[in-house]
């Protein structure tokens, strides 16, 4: 099976101008956790709930606050071409939950979610998939340091 065959097509893009609060909008009128970002016809970055949440609010950043002040700017993706085993494997290995997808020529086609896999892969997959995305740690882990 390919990405192509149940990743999301109708995919918002956000503006790196935008505010967060404009983001937590669109993210919530829209029932989803996050928006690629984009720029001058580029795929720029991804903002999530979590980025927000934590790079946000956690560090008292302002509702006006650009979007590009807290977005995740290293952009993982698949194309859209690629076998779901693989990218599967990979989501679970870098740990996130949702990815961008591209065609090859590097533009934004739709987002393929932990979800979009749950309901159309092959039940081992998921599994294992969930497995190492929630591992502790990781390239997304965040410490409680300072929290009582």
């Amino acid at each position: 099976m390919r990405v192509s065959e149940i990743m999301s097509r109708d995919v918002l893009i956000a503006s790196p101008q935008q505010s967060i609060a404009e983001a937590a909008q669109a993210m919530a009128a829209n029932d989803i956790g996050s928006l690629p970002v984009g720029e001058n016809d580029e795929l720029v970055g991804m903002i999530t709930d979590r980025d927000i949440a934590i790079r946000g609010v956690g560090k008292g950043c302002a509702p006006d606050t650009p979007i590009r002040d807290v977005m995740t700017r290293d952009i993982k993706y698949c194309f859209e071409d690629e076998e779901l085993a693989h990218v599967t494997k990979n989501m679970g290995d870098i740990q996130v939950r949702r990815l961008p997808v591209l065609n090859r020529d590097k533009r934004l086609v739709g987002i393929v979610s932990l979800g979009d896999i749950a309901l159309d892969a092959h039940p081992r997959h998921t599994v294992d998939m969930v497995r190492k995305i929630s591992e502790p740690g990781g390239q997304h882990g965040q410490s409680l340091a300072g929290i009582r």
